[in-house]
Parts: C-alpha cells; sequence; structure tokens
C-alpha cells in the first residue's frame, strides 16, 4: 500500500511537519509524564484509525519502558485494572476531546474536573495541547493513507 501523497518528500508538507513538530517538542519537554502521553497518543490514534501512528507510538512506548499489557489495554482502559487514576482520567479527556463531533456539548465538566484533581495547571496545557496535536497527525496521515507497521523507534530524531 502507498500512500496517496508523499509527506516525508513533498517541501510544503515538511515546512508545515517543521512547524508541527516544534509544537510536539513543547509538550514533550512539559512537565506531564511521558508515559501518560505515549497513552494519549496511542487512544487518539486508535479513535481515529491512524494505524501510522498507533503503530508509531506504541512503539516509542514499548521503547521508553511500557509494558505490553499496557499497551495491550490502551483501547479498554475502562475495564483494564493496569491505569493509574491519573492516567483515566487524561484517557477519558482525550476521547472526549477526540470525538468533539460525537457530542453536543463537547468535553464534560466531569471529564475537565477529573482531570484537573490529577494534573496541575501546567500538566493540564500540555494535556490538551497534546489532544489536539495529535488529532492534527492522526488527520494527516488518515487524510493520506499513510501506512502503517514500517516505523522504527527514533527514525524521526
Amino acid at each position: 500500500m502507498d500512500a496517496r501523497l508523499n509527506l516525508f518528500g513533498n517541501p510544503d508538507a515538511l515546512k508545515f511537519f517543521r512547524h508541527i513538530n516544534s509544537a510536539g517538542k513543547v509538550v514533550a519537554d512539559s512537565p506531564l509524564p511521558a508515559s501518560t502521553q505515549e497513552l494519549v497518543k496511542i487512544r487518539a490514534s486508535q479513535i481515529n484509525g491512524c494505524g501510522y501512528c498507533t503503530d508509531m507510538h506504541s512503539k516509542d512506548a514499548a521503547h521508553a519502558g511500557e509494558t505490553q499489557q499496557r499497551l495491550n489495554l490502551v483501547a479498554v482502559w475502562r475495564e483494564a485494572t493496569v491505569f493509574t487514576d491519573a492516567e483515566r482520567a487524561a484517557l477519558e479527556l482525550t476521547e472526549q476531546g477526540t470525538r468533539i463531533a460525537d457530542a453536543a456539548g463537547g468535553v464534560t465538566d466531569e471529564a475537565w474536573e477529573n482531570a484537573a484533581k490529577h494534573y496541575d495547571e501546567d500538566q493540564l496545557a500540555a494535556l490538551v495541547s497534546l489532544i489536539a496535536l495529535i488529532n492534527a497527525y492522526n488527520r494527516v496521515n488518515v487524510l493520506v493513507r499513510q501506512p502503517a507497521g514500517d516505523y522504527e523507534v527514533g527514525q524521526f530524531g
């Protein structure tokens, strides 16, 4: 399977990604725990059907020490006992923030308040930014049908 557009060979796409990757660096360097960041990226990518990002972030998380059990259970986190209350709050916010179009009211106050119990303002800012960012990456990859499975940890620097 080939992508509809070569994002890695198009000068305009590369310029766009250079800017969006800068935003990603801000989030990566934030006080939001790295393990939570990967869980959020995986869950949003699953919801959006982005195989490329699901592959990438599952591999990155495993490389960073995430267990296979937790990776296997991200999609069913509500029924799994392997996630902390803070991670559950982040995953709930991720799901609601990713599925905005599915809910007339957007993100519920309950989901926000639960996340705010576990994360300070800087972490919440990073979490909100990360949810927006991974949704942008997902949409680009789904639009061009970026093939999944060939990502190698660290290939983007």
